[in-house]
């Protein structure tokens, strides 16, 4: 059964750093694109990063402003995120996600299949 399990967030203050995990099983990691997402109370998820299958290409969203890494560990099944200079509204459930096809609507889609993990940010 494919499984992601994100990790490594917590309650830090601002201005501090965070490692977030994604441990992939179930599937071949390697044949995937991956991304991060996040979502704050009562808004709508938000993406964040995408890296390609050998980790070679990477891309941000608008609202990083060159805080977030991404990387990947494809002999581990690992996917990181790599947070510095938390600020308040860095607060939200981070999750990771898979790049598949989607047979019925023919298109690329993404694929949560992780609980998420909570990042808050507070002084």
């Amino acid at each position: 059964q494919a499984r992601l399990k994100e990790s490594g967030g917590g309650s830090v203050q601002p201005g501090g750093s965070l490692r977030l995990s994604c441990a992939a099983s179930g599937f071949t990691f390697s044949d995937y694109e991956m991304g991060w997402f996040r979502q704050a109370p009562g808004k709508e998820r938000e993406f964040i990063a995408h890296i390609s299958w050998s980790g070679g290409m990477t891309e941000y969203g608008d609202s990083v402003e060159g805080r977030f890494t991404i990387s990947r560990n494809n002999a581990e099944n690992t996917l990181y995120l790599q947070i510095n200079a938390l600020k308040p509204e860095d607060t939200a459930v981070y999750y990771c996600a898979l790049e598949d096809y989607d047979v019925t609507a023919q298109s690329m889609t993404w694929r949560f299949w992780g609980q998420g993990t909570q990042v808050t940010v507070s002084s």
